[in-house]
């Protein structure tokens, strides 16, 4: 049963989420007003092409049907359900030591190459509930060749599985890290048939992963209607089933499925992630609040920033609307934030006595994942603190009083989690992805394409080939970027 109190005017309750948004700076008129501009953006009809298989992502022709992964069986497309038992039982043979490595020894390390959404949702997920007696999960994602070498560190190859999770199975940082790593193994081994027995693959791209070594039958599918950043309820989730067992990844696929059924089905006076949007828009284009912060209340959601700095800000940092216009406005504010108490004695001053408009997520669970309740309680209390005196500040008169007061009115929204749970996780990440959705919608943008993140590539590899001393000398760079070359080259 539910331990969090009844829906108000200004609270809403989904499964197991609670979300009161009472402090933020509404009235009705506002609420309608917000209403309206949701009908206005045809918020709804958006909602239903989505799901419909619409091919809403217009500069890449294709649909986002990335709900489809989390449907229950029989619901769900034939191919979708397939691919989903494959990889289950793929984990329960990695989880029960039938599946094992070229010497005969059961897995005991799990690593994990990718990069962006990829990597960033799986390991939310997995740091979140890792259980005790789980595998060993690193993530690589980094170019850093000290990522790879502290992933690698202290590892046996006898013991250890690679699962490489790339689209296109061409990424820069992927491609990269599976090489070193690859050859981490065979300078461990001298075994060529290693890769057979301890790489896997999950990718749209068969043939470039045959072609780097990994058989076809250690290949699972992602499909090209599923972004990166919402593709860990696909295979790429194996690491989380890995690391759950397949009972916690249904967990979590149910736990979405739930925000779904209600994003599609309830009217928008009453979607949270409507709501959800329309304070964002608020916030962001009538209030100027340039940021964003998410602040956990719960060590085990310590990487929910980053991931939402990709969801929201690679989806929704655009200029362009879907028309190719200009947007004549704001869109996606900057999202940041870290694991909480350790911000109050950061950042928190300046969120509090700074100058800057911003709103702000707390986010907090209940019940405690261990028996330590003064320490919850004073986490609780802390939490409901400083939501407090962002809003309501401090008025102090005497010599001191214009330093120690605090001016308020800052905007928050708090959601509690009844307890932290693959199926609360799962609800909270389908949450914010539905408001990310509702966003692009309003503000008239494509949420799923990122060409923006292109350009760097692009300019990355003529300079990659001068570094290396392989260029032709022909690109023509500016002068800061010619004169930082001389001091590198100076340098080595």
């Amino acid at each position: 049963m539910p331990v969090i109190g009844r829906e108000t005017a200004r609270s809403r309750r989904l499964g197991p989420i609670y979300i009161d948004y009472s402090k933020q700076a509404l009235d009705d008129e506002v609420v309608d007003a917000l209403g309206a501009l949701a009908k206005e953006s045809n918020l709804a009809a958006a909602i239903d092409e989505m799901f419909s298989g619409a091919r809403i992502n217009l500069t890449e022709d294709r649909p986002v049907l990335h709900t489809v992964l989390r449907a229950p069986a029989g619901v769900c497309p034939d191919d979708v359900a397939t691919e989903r038992e494959r990889f289950l039982g793929l984990a329960d043979a990695v989880r029960n030591g039938r599946r094992r490595g070229y010497t005969g020894k059961p897995f005991e390390t799990l690593v994990v190459i990718g990069i962006g959404g990829s990597q960033l949702g799986p390991e939310l997920v997995v740091d979140a509930l890792r259980p005790p007696d789980a595998p060993d999960v690193r993530f690589l994602s980094n170019i850093d060749g000290d990522a790879a070498v502290r992933t690698l560190a202290g590892l046996d190859p006898a013991t250890t599985l690679v699962i490489v999770v790339s689209k296109s199975f061409t990424t820069l940082e992927a491609r990269i890290n599976a090489q070193t790593t690859r050859s981490w193994f065979l300078e461990r081994t001298g075994e060529p048939r290693v890769v057979d027995e301890h790489f896997l693959a999950v990718t749209a791209n068969h043939a470039a992963a045959a072609e780097f070594g990994i058989p076809t039958g250690n290949c699972l599918a992602m499909w090209d209607w599923v972004g990166g950043r919402f593709s860990m309820w696909s295979a790429a989730g194996l690491p989380i089933a890995i690391a759950l067992g397949r009972r916690g990844f249904e967990e979590l696929l149910a736990g979405a499925n739930r925000v779904d059924d209600h994003f599609r089905q309830t009217p928008l006076r009453d979607n949270i992630p409507v709501l959800l949007a329309l304070l964002a828009v608020w916030n962001t284009n009538f209030h100027g609040a340039a940021t964003h912060a998410v602040l956990p209340y719960d060590r085990r959601l310590r990487l929910l920033p980053r991931y939402l700095q990709q969801l929201e800000m690679e989806s929704n940092g655009k200029s362009v609307r879907r028309d190719g216009n200009a947007v004549g406005t704001h869109t996606a504010p900057v999202v940041w934030g870290d694991e909480e108490t350790n911000g109050q004695h950061a950042f928190h001053q300046l969120l509090l006595q700074g100058t800057r408009a911003f709103s702000a997520d707390f986010i907090a669970t209940v019940r405690a994942g261990h028996d330590l309740d003064d320490h919850h309680d004073w986490l609780l209390a802390n939490c409901l603190a400083q939501s407090k005196a962002m809003l309501e500040g401090r008025r102090t008169d005497g010599p001191l009083g214009s330093h120690r007061r605090v001016p308020g009115g800052h905007p928050s929204t708090t959601v509690l989690l009844d307890e932290l749970s693959p199926r609360s996780l799962g609800a909270l990440l389908a949450l914010y992805e539905h408001k990310v959705f509702c966003l692009g919608a309003i503000w008239q943008i494509n949420a799923f394409d990122q060409w923006g993140v292109e350009l760097g590539k692009e300019l990355a590899g003529p300079i990659h080939d001068e570094l290396a001393s392989t260029g032709d000398g022909r690109v023509r760079h500016d002068a800061s970027t010619v004169g930082l070359l001389t001091q590198i080259r100076r340098a080595r």
